[in-house]
């Protein structure tokens, strides 16, 4: 095979935040093989099948490998393989793609840049700093918040109607913004395409800051290649036609393209050779060998020592009634920005029923199906008899009025009413939610402070459940993996789009997946108490601690505030339903 393709294979390996992208080319430069594949924090093990996929293809051919990429300098060093910046790799794949180009535009899963050309050379180039905002992940995020898949975002652009303003500045102000959509009622389709306006809107402001973007105009990246609405939200941006827009046969893999294409000096080796290095890498994080300066005590030393810290927390379970038989219950709804919550509770303040819902944007229809379900789980549902109704959270005013509910109360007051019901002697609730963060300061059993984050959602669910989903794990996977971490990595105390930065560094000295979950749970726990209440001591939290929130169900979050406050923390078998539950209780008490 080698005959056929030129005497060596030059081959590009770009390893991004969260891709790993593969370029081979003969010695004419000619694509001979490609590879795309998400790494999900193990782009040793993903190299490793890429290389398998090559040698399949091309057979144990000789090759020489130059990397690129934000995580792929430290896998570079550590192979001993050349490295490329990926700027400057990418500027050699638009001179041998296109070169009558003047201007390129970079969007990839974390970062994005642009480069100035003039007359063929580079006149200037600009990258984004450390804020992710207007990005591949930003993407990621809103499909998050839609409900859909990313794919799904271009279909739904398509049949936009109208284009709303977001802001893109930061990923965590543009929550905000789409919330507030989706509680208006704006179809997905319109927020899918006011979002990808907003991205071409930051990118070209961010980069271009002042420079003119002159056509042609070379558009390169993931976002570009899979997205093609984004593409026609950029030309409108420019202000530019289709036939000033060059998109590349393969946009995702320029950077790597250009890695190939640069024939790099260094010592040719099989595909089999080189597998075997990256798979040498791999084994040496796989043996807890690398990443371990940065590290944090463990959350726990080892299964053992696990249980025997969940059999401490026994006795803080909700009460429970057995089903549902026909009597008198208390209602409590928990209407958030993106879940529903529902309790009910008997007339001596048990649980009766407990139900959880996303609200996929419609907090109204979301509580009209729990109240449709209840009935169904009822035996009787006529004997089922509500005496009173308490709401609080995002939709409470929502749905009193349409529902005619009978009481609302602010969910600081809910969350107290059920940490009180879980430790009447509680002196301190922390609740985290998906994006929010309520603080309750207790004083001999009255309220003496309240703290609530205000436009940062770091330290909150959705900052971990972003990073595990990017990651490519489920939240609860991620937590439990945090909880048997060898050597938790510090990632400090850094907002959401800083973090990436963060993490990439985190995979470039090859900390397990493990560290970086472990990581995560003690910084939310660190946001917490040092950037958002700016604690000065723990003793302001007293003894009694009490927690609540989706974000608490992660045994690791619970452990790490333990690690670091020095004191033992209270949870409910229902830390996620502690506003609802609380709510049902306050109906109880004033009926």
């Amino acid at each position: 095979m080698s005959e056929i393709y030129g005497k060596i294979i030059h081959l590009g390996i770009d390893i991004g935040s969260t891709t790993l992208k593969l370029c081979a080319v003969d010695s004419n430069g000619r694509i001979v093989h490609t590879d795309y594949r998400r790494h999900n924090a193990g782009p040793a093990h993903v190299a490793e099948e890429a290389l398998g996929a090559l040698r399949t293809a091309l057979g144990d051919v000789a090759v020489s490998a130059t990397l690129t990429g934000s995580v792929g300098m430290g896998y570079a060093e550590r192979l001993s393989l050349p490295f490329e910046q990926e700027v400057l790799a990418a500027a050699k794949a638009v001179r041998h793609l296109a070169a009558d180009v003047s201007t390129f535009i970079d969007i990839g899963g974390e970062d994005s840049k642009m480069i100035f050309f003039d007359e063929g050379r580079v006149s200037d180039m600009r990258m984004n700093g450390n804020c992710a905002s207007g990005t591949g992940s930003f993407i990621d995020q809103t499909a998050t918040l839609l409900g859909v898949e990313t794919a799904e975002l271009d279909a739904l652009a398509a049949k936009a109607t109208t284009v709303y303003p977001i802001a893109s500045r930061c990923g965590v102000f543009s929550k905000t913004d789409i919330q507030n959509l989706l509680a208006r009622n704006v179809s997905k389709a319109d927020i899918a395409a006011s979002m990808f306006r907003a991205v071409a809107l930051q990118v070209v402001s961010a980069l271009a800051r002042g420079v003119e973007v002159k056509p042609r105009v070379f558009l390169c990246g993931g976002p570009f290649a899979f997205l093609p609405q984004l593409r026609r939200h950029i030309g409108e941006v420019l202000q530019l036609s289709e036939d000033d827009l060059v998109v590349p046969q393969y946009p995702q893999l320029v950077p790597a393209l250009g890695c190939a294409l640069a024939q790099a000096e260094g010592t040719p080796a099989s595909v089999s050779e080189l597998t075997d290095r990256f798979r040498l890498t791999a084994s040496a994080v796989s043996d807890g060998t690398a990443a371990t300066a940065s590290a944090l005590e463990p959350l726990f030393a080892d299964q053992a020592d696990y249980d025997r810290w969940i059999d401490s927390k026994r006795g803080f379970e909700v009460p429970q009634s057995e089903g549902l038989p026909a009597g008198d219950y208390y209602l409590g709804v928990d209407s958030g920005s993106t879940t529903t919550k529902l309790v009910l509770v008997d007339a001596e303040g048990r649980m009766a029923y407990r139900d959880y819902l996303f609200n996929r944007g419609d907090s109204y229809s979301t509580f009209r199906s729990a109240i449709e379900k209840l009935r169904t789980a009822a035996a009787d549902p006529a004997g089922v008899n509500i005496v009173a109704s308490a709401a609080t959270g995002y939709g409470e005013s929502l749905l009193r009025t349409a529902f005619g509910l009978d009481h609302g109360l602010v969910e600081t007051m809910a969350h107290y009413t059920a940490a009180q019901a879980v430790d009447p002697d509680v002196s301190f609730v922390l609740d985290i939610g998906g994006q929010d963060m309520k603080a309750i300061f207790v004083d001999n059993g009255s309220i003496r402070r309240i703290e609530i984050n205000e436009a940062c959602s770091s330290g909150c669910g959705s900052f971990i459940m972003t990073f595990a989903n990017q990651l490519g794990y489920s939240i609860g996977a991620f937590a439990k993996l945090a909880c048997f971490a060898r050597h938790p990595y510090d990632l400090g105390t850094r907002c959401t789009v800083f973090m990436n930065s963060k993490v990439k560094q985190a995979m470039r000295e090859g900390a397990e997946v493990a560290d970086i979950a472990a990581g995560f749970s003690y910084s939310v726990i660190k946001n917490c108490l040092f950037k958002v209440l700016k604690l000065r001591t723990m003793d302001e939290m007293g003894s009694h601690i009490v927690v609540q929130g989706g974000t608490f169900k992660n045994h690791s979050v619970v452990r790490a505030l333990e690690r670091l406050t020095g004191h033992a923390v209270s949870f409910t078998d229902y830390p996620e339903l502690a506003g609802a539950y609380g709510a049902a209780l306050y109906a109880l008490k004033k009926s």
